[in-house]
């Protein structure tokens, strides 16, 4: 019979160092939790990436030392897990699979119908703008890019597909973001709604 060693031990001695206590709380939890994303997405990739992105999340707590153990650790990562499925639900609502060809236009992904001529020509020359400014990221955070925004690509398939680790890619995209917002700035591009 396997010995079940309780959780705020393994956040202790994680927070104090023990990189395998991370690993044993992870694969203590992970059915319960890998099921209960599944239970609300239905897909295996999507079910990985929001496991994924958990784990980073309370890793990063962790690490910040900002998490107040209360005896409530899985119930603490459930609800990660639950905004994370929701802000996936969010996102997918504005960001549907389709096929990337160079007529690309990344206000045809936000779904705005109802758009009139006047507004529709804006969008379509701050489509151009954003266009010409991601051509201006460096190589790799483009790539990436491309791959999670026009391609719909889970973090796992650019992992596959760079050679790189998934916090890698992550890193990458996040980073991307954060230029993409700095070049939308220095331009003095207004994203109107």
């Amino acid at each position: 019979m396997e010995l079940q060693i309780d959780d705020s031990f393994l956040i202790s001695a994680y927070m104090n160092g023990d990189e395998r206590a991370l690993e044993t709380l992870i694969n203590k939890h992970n059915q319960r939790i890998t099921s209960f994303i599944y239970s609300k997405v239905m897909d295996r990739d999507v079910t990985e990436d929001i496991f994924q992105d958990t784990f980073i999340k309370v890793i990063r707590t962790l690490k910040k030392g900002s998490y107040i153990d209360e005896g409530k650790f899985l119930p603490w990562v459930m609800r990660i897990a639950h905004n994370l499925i929701i802000d996936h639900y969010r996102k997918n609502k504005r960001l549907p699979k389709f096929e990337a060809g160079d007529d690309f236009n990344i206000f045809s992904i936000i779904g705005d119908e109802k758009l009139n001529a006047e507004k529709q020509l804006i969008k379509d020359q701050i489509d151009t703008d954003l266009r010409e400014l991601i051509e201006e990221l460096p190589g790799d955070q483009k790539e990436v890019l491309f791959m999670r925004i026009y391609k719909d690509m889970s973090f796992k398939e650019i992992s596959e597909n760079t050679g790189v680790s998934i916090n890698t890619a992550l890193g990458r995209m996040r980073y991307a973001l954060i230029n993409l917002r700095k070049l939308i700035e220095k331009n003095n591009i207004v994203l109107t709604n």
